[in-house]
């Protein structure tokens, strides 16, 4: 995870739909700030500027300054115009560095799969993986190299290496990705096995 940044909070004393209209109007994004079994506290912060840190991955550490106080925090829900897709409203909930947190990290399978220069198609069953680890060590993403799977192969979680300090409770069996063979090459090739079988319904 990159280093956390700063982020300007104002406090917020006007609620409804009005003073946060006003508010966006402003340039500044009505939000909440909860966790740590302290009250959640309204604030606005800087709409572009969170932008820019969204823009870089929702797991950005987010140091909100307010009234000279610091509060280091996560991204936990964006709300977004469901038309324009512009930011909306925005959930922070604090966290301690020294603390555990779940977070929800995207899955990124790299590399062009053998099985697939062979005619197979690349069936990814997972996108998202729910870890666990302190703030500072959760990751933007979760990289795997797929470079290697065959027609009929199949990547399950067991195989995937973790950053140090991050888990992830997912079963060990489950299945995340499977280079699934087509019918017709299937046909063609005179069937690749119990390996092509489990691919084919999977591309089902």
């Amino acid at each position: 995870m990159a280093d956390d940044v700063v982020l300007i909070a104002e406090p917020r004393s006007t609620r409804g739909s009005g003073p946060a209209g006003r508010d966006r109007r402003a340039g500044r994004l009505p939000a909440v700030v909860y966790g740590l079994g302290t009250e959640a506290t309204a604030v606005t912060v800087p709409s572009h500027e969170l932008s820019l840190i969204l823009s870089k991955g929702v797991n950005t550490l987010i140091t909100l300054r307010l009234d000279g106080a610091d509060e280091l925090t996560l991204v936990r829900q964006v709300q977004r115009h469901p038309v324009r897709g512009d930011l909306v409203h925005v959930d922070f909930v604090r966290v301690s560095a020294d603390l555990a947190i779940t977070a929800d990290v995207s899955l990124v399978l790299s590399g062009d799969p053998e099985g697939v220069k062979r005619g197979g198609l690349l069936d990814q069953q997972i996108f998202t993986l729910t870890v666990e680890a302190k703030p500072n060590a959760i990751p933007t993403s979760i990289e795997v190299d797929v470079a290697h799977l065959d027609l009929g192969d199949q990547l399950r979680m067991s195989e995937v290496t973790l950053p140090a300090g991050v888990t992830c409770g997912l079963d060990p069996d489950t299945l995340l990705a499977a280079i699934a063979i087509p019918r017709g090459l299937a046909a063609a090739q005179g069937g690749e096995g119990e390996g092509a079988e489990g691919a084919d319904a999977a591309a089902e």
